[in-house]
């Protein structure tokens, strides 16, 4: 669990994970245009594809290769661990 908190910490993984939370299976090009475009983050390549890595390590994205592309899904499993870990206090 100390991989996902530490992938959350960083506010340029989080906005990746918002990206695929709005639209799955997006490649690293795509996924570069859209956190510039809707975030105003200009990171290179290389740096979205180390924060990918870290995002993957979590456990928060998988990755699958078709031909000579490779597309990046969220998968929300850790972070429901979490909210069954520290549930919400009932709402009265």
């Amino acid at each position: 669990m100390d991989d996902v908190f530490k992938a959350l910490a960083d506010p340029t993984r989080r906005a990746l994970l918002d990206e695929l939370a709005e639209r799955d299976g997006q490649t690293l090009f795509e996924l570069c245009g859209r956190l510039l475009n809707n975030h105003g983050l200009s990171s290179s390549r290389q740096a979205i594809s180390q924060h990918l890595d870290v995002l993957e390590a979590a456990g928060l994205v998988h990755t699958r290769r078709e031909g000579r592309y490779k597309f990046h899904d969220l998968d929300t499993a850790p972070l429901r661990q979490i909210a069954e870990r520290w549930p919400a206090p009932p709402e009265e």
